[in-house]
């Protein structure tokens, strides 16, 4: 973590890649009532942590409304594991993130 002039602090993008994934995983365990411990990578929403098609759904919004994000039903019916979501919106976010 670097400072910058005004005080405050800038993550490196290792950080805030891995700042993006913990939220991202708090997310899916929160909205799919399963232990964070239990969401990794080449876990199916669907397949390994319980989720049927309306909890992706529900999953896909929570994730537009905590991020911001616009993520379209093409691309929802390819985010089916939690490494595809990371992978998706990791780069998003940290653009996002660096941004401001």
């Amino acid at each position: 973590m670097a400072m910058t002039g005004d005080g405050g602090t800038t993550l490196t993008p290792e950080e805030g890649i891995q700042e993006i994934t913990e939220r991202i995983r708090e997310i899916i365990a929160d909205q799919l009532m399963v232990d964070v411990k239990e969401v990794t990578n080449e876990k199916s929403f669907i397949g390994n942590l319980g989720a049927d098609s309306i909890d992706v759904i529900e999953l896909i919004m929570e994730f537009d409304d905590k991020f911001g994000t616009e993520i379209s039903d093409e691309k929802a019916e390819e985010l089916t594991t939690v490494g595809k979501a990371i992978a998706y919106l990791g780069p998003i976010l940290l653009k996002k993130q660096n941004a401001s």
